[in-house]
């Protein structure tokens, strides 16, 4: 059973733009993976860390979990989810998706 929504790309960036919304956004990667090209603003909090940064995460925001497709962060976000985070979504597609969008990476 699926516990976390999946966000569209077009509407994370149009949440990313609009600095009212507070988005705690993870790239679950690998640090490697993340230096190479990440979302703007994104916090690198690699998979196999996020039990341990837990406390780090902003409950009271959206928090938009990605990775390369989709696949591993749809699974931190059911761990999150399992620990008491309400408002947690998976970028659908990852940042493949995201760059496929034609969206700006840094």
């Amino acid at each position: 059973m699926q516990v976390f929504r999946e966000i569209e790309v077009a509407d994370l960036a149009s949440m990313l733009e609009d600095t009212s919304h507070g988005v705690n956004l993870i790239d679950i990667r690998n640090p490697a993976d993340a230096l190479r090209e990440s979302i703007p603003g994104a916090r690198n909090v690699p998979m196999h860390q996020l039990p341990l940064e837990l406390d780090g995460i902003q409950a009271d925001q959206l928090v938009v979990l990605y990775c390369q497709i989709g696949m591993r962060s749809a699974q931190a976000c059911a761990y999150l989810s399992a620990s008491g985070f309400d408002n947690v979504h998976n970028l659908r597609g990852g940042i493949q998706a995201w760059k496929s969008s034609g969206l700006a990476v840094a």
